[in-house]
């Protein structure tokens, strides 16, 4: 499997640097990229560095970073205070109620963890610009493929802080300037379009060899997604440029995994299985081997119940975190099958190898916490319902039990031969048919055309059984630009997408939510200027509507 080797040759560096950390060696200002570069490996370990750091910001996997805030702050996630638990300083209260401040630490470490990715693209490019790769069996046309490589993924860095922060620095090398000034988001956005169009074709096209990197497609996927916020972040709707590149994937243009295009998989567990490299829907993830490279995806930690291990006969347990909320739960149809398959509601069974061999019969996940030893049963509300409260609770009002479960990514038993390597799924084509539906929708005054309809349609009807279909199926009269917004919210609810989805569709600050009032002001659509940065950067100007 070829994740399995970019994880070794990944692991052959950081072994490589561990000498770093021993305070008796002798300490260089530099590195001489020429001397270091010796072999094809040590190429690719400094290429795939990078991807290793983009799981702290990327992923939910303990860090706060893109993932985590993005969608903490819209209108299908919360981390609510469950008892005792989980109130961590109000930083999730007021991630969801639209609260932040300039010192919050939910507009602090996705500028830090996102800004420290995107200064390893750097050093790379940096570096490889210095090699002669014909000394090192490698060619020019290697050299030239691999710096593209990482200036795209780069520009997948700026991609998120342009979404998060809007006017950003502009910094292509290390330490210079020292004190880079923000630019306006025009600008940014300007920037990340030429890095993109300059170097995406020069990507080899997506195949099994490149799960985990940055194919053809995923930076088609990448300039896709640009263009579907053109609008928002450079002030110019670029609706035909989307559907470009859109159609690029869906041609084939960009490679596929294990056929001529890519594909929908017909089962909606599919693309988020330990399998999933192998999904030919999947257009760029984060490649994690458990079983070969001790690397997973660790969604359990934010997202899991503590003894919700006991329920897949696996090794980690979860911080009983993350949980969808009433109103986000509700939206889905009881016929859908995202709602029963990535969600989880009601009580809870161990797994058959988890049961006690002195009682096997007792077959209940229990509490540990408000019903402790008593049956784990799911609620989809977030309030103390062993005290008897009824009404709509609240952000402070959960316990342990509150809230619909996540479901989406299930590692598999500990027995299992692929247990816990699940990629975490950046872009997949269904992605793509909805982003080439809103573009066609927005180009038509936001009246859906059939064809828009029927990319929708083709995502949608695997979510239904086959005689519930036609009565679930859009049609040019029902599917509204807020139908379109709630559907994008069904089939990538966990995906990291739904507070920008909010702000493109003018809902995020007009909207009221499950204990989330509507704020109607325009500075929530960006995140602040961290004031530390700004402290250690005075050329930096903070954003509209924040004060220092």
């Amino acid at each position: 499997m070829q994740k399995k080797h970019i994880l070794l040759g990944l692991a052959a560096m950081l072994t490589g640097m561990n000498a770093c950390t021993n305070l008796d060696e002798n300490v260089y200002s530099q590195v001489n990229a020429e001397k270091f570069y010796n072999n094809r490996q040590e190429v690719m370990a400094a290429v795939l560095r990078p991807f290793t750091h983009a799981n702290a910001w990327a992923a939910p996997t303990g860090q706060v970073g893109y993932w985590r805030v993005n969608e903490l702050a819209g209108d299908q996630l919360a981390w609510p205070q469950k008892g005792r638990h989980g109130y961590d300083g109000g930083d999730w209260i007021r991630l969801h109620q639209h609260t932040w401040t300039v010192d919050d630490p939910n507009a602090w470490n996705p500028w830090r963890l996102i800004f420290w990715g995107m200064g390893f693209c750097n050093n790379t490019i940096s570096d490889l610009e210095k090699v002669d790769f014909t000394k090192i069996g490698m060619t020019e046309a290697d050299k030239a493929s691999i710096i593209a490589e990482t200036k795209v993924l780069r520009a997948w860095h700026y991609l998120k802080l342009i979404d998060l922060y809007g006017n950003i620095p502009i910094i292509t090398t290390v330490g210079e300037p020292l004190n880079p000034p923000n630019k306006p988001r025009a600008e940014v956005w300007a920037f990340i379009e030429k890095e993109l169009k300059d170097n995406v074709e020069l990507l080899q096209p997506l195949a099994p060899a490149m799960v985990g990197r940055i194919s053809k497609a995923g930076g088609y996927a990448m300039l896709a997604e640009l263009y579907l916020n053109a609008q928002e972040w450079a002030g110019t709707p670029k609706w035909d440029e989307c559907i470009t590149y859109c159609d690029k994937i869906i041609n084939g243009e960009g490679g596929s995994l294990f056929g001529t295009v890519p594909k929908l998989e017909t089962d909606i567990m599919k693309p988020f299985s330990n399998v999933n490299h192998t999904s030919p829907e999947n257009l760029f993830q984060i490649a994690y081997d458990y079983t070969v490279g001790n690397a997973r995806f660790g969604w359990s930690g934010d997202l899991w119940h503590y003894n919700q291990r006991f329920a897949y006969n696996a090794t980690f347990g979860g911080n009983n975190g993350i949980v969808v909320i009433p109103t986000a739960f509700d939206a889905f149809e009881d016929k859908d099958l995202r709602k029963s398959n990535w969600m989880l509601i009601g009580l809870q069974y161990k797994h058959p190898a988890m049961r006690s061999a002195t009682d096997p019969g007792d077959t209940v996940l229990r509490g540990t916490e408000e019903y402790n030893n008593k049956p784990l049963i799911f609620v989809k509300e977030i309030r103390r319902n062993s005290e008897g409260e009824t009404g709509p609770g609240g952000m402070t009002r959960g316990e342990e039990n509150s809230g619909a479960r996540f479901a989406k990514y299930l590692p598999g038993t500990q027995l299992d031969a692929n247990y816990w390597n699940n990629d975490f799924v950046l872009y997949r084509l269904a992605e793509i048919y909805y982003n080439k539906a809103e573009a066609l929708t927005r180009k038509n005054n936001n009246v859906p055309t059939q064809a828009a309809v029927d990319l929708v349609n083709e995502v949608r009807k695997r979510a239904f059984k086959v005689e519930d279909w036609p009565a679930a199926a859009y049609t040019v009269a029902t599917l509204t630009m807020d139908e379109f917004l709630a559907e994008r919210g069904r089939e990538f609810i966990f995906e990291g997408k739904r507070r920008s989805d909010m702000i493109r569709f003018g809902k995020f600050t007009t909207n009221s939510w499950w204990d989330h009032t509507a704020t109607n002001n325009d500075k929530w659509k960006i995140f602040p200027i961290p004031r530390r940065q700004i402290t250690a950067n005075p050329s930096l100007k903070q954003n509209p509507g924040y004060v220092d």
